[in-house]
Formats: C-alpha cells, structure tokens, sequence
C-alpha cells in the first residue's frame, strides 16, 4: 500500500502549478535552447548543448517527482481537525519556559516547511512534542542540544 502524504489544499494547488509550468513553459524554453545550440555545430564539443540536455533531463525528473507526488497527496480536510488542539494546520503560540521568550511555529506537512518562515514538519521533534497538546499544556521535547521546555499559550488555524 502506498503511504499518503498528508498536504493543504494551498500547497497542492502550489505544486500543481509548478508542474503545470515545469511541462508547458519550462520544456518549452529548454527546447529553445537546445535548438539554438544545435545552431552552433559540432555537437560532440558544444557546452552550450550539454548545458540544454542537462538542464532538460533535470526538468523532466522534477516532473516525474512532482506527477508521482501528487498521485500519493491527501488533502487535509481543516473541518476534520479538533481546533483546541496542536494538530497539522495549526499555529501555536509558545513560551519557552527556559528564558520566557514567546514565538510561534505552524503545524504543516514536510513538504511545506520552511524553518525561516516558522513552518515546521508534522515529523519534526518539535511538533511531535506539541501535537495533541491543548492551550495551558506543557510539553518537554528531547532534542540533541538537550531538551526544550515549552507552554502553549494559543492555538488558531
């Protein structure tokens, strides 16, 4: 059986437009190029020619990843969700219990973390520590710098 990968409406629709864009306009452009370095001879010595073919062979790897990707995709339906708890989709605020600081983090998929923009994965330690937690509840997650001390103070969608 072929494990689901749990993703947001959003970001499927995000990857569906970059494949879209990857198999129209990208290919596209790539064959351009190509055919422009064919124009220059010799195909045996011609860099601008490897350049093209590589740079195709890497588009159309995207493709097949992003096509195989997406037929694994559940999207995640938000009303299904408990809204009082950590669960994917949700943005927490925390308080380090350590130094009182406040910061939050949103719950997503592993495709659609970025760290910098305080996305983090379902299958981080982090949100591993969370999830399920409800607003008042501590967490104590063990990560290899030691252990972190967190009290969730909001929790919204």
């Amino acid at each position: 059986m072929v494990e689901k990968i749990p993703m947001t409406r959003e970001w499927f629709d995000k990857l569906v437009k970059e494949l879209e864009y990857l198999k129209t306009t990208k290919r596209k452009l790539i064959a351009e190029d190509i055919a422009k370095a064919r124009a220059f001879g010799d195909l045996r010595e011609n860099a601008e020619y490897d350049a093209a073919k590589n740079n195709q062979a890497l588009n159309e790897k995207r493709i097949a990843d992003y096509e195989a990707r997406l037929t694994q995709v559940q999207i995640i339906d938000e009303a299904k969700i408990p809204k009082g708890q950590v669960f994917i989709g949700a943005k927490v605020l925390l308080k380090d219990l350590k130094n009182g600081e406040e910061f939050s983090y949103e719950i997503v998929p592993q495709d659609e973390a970025n760290f910098d923009e305080g996305r983090i994965s379902v299958t981080s330690p982090i949100a591993q520590g969370l999830l399920g937690l409800k607003v008042g509840g501590t967490a104590e997650i063990r990560i290899p710098a030691g252990i972190l001390k967190y009290k969730v103070l909001k929790i919204s969608r």
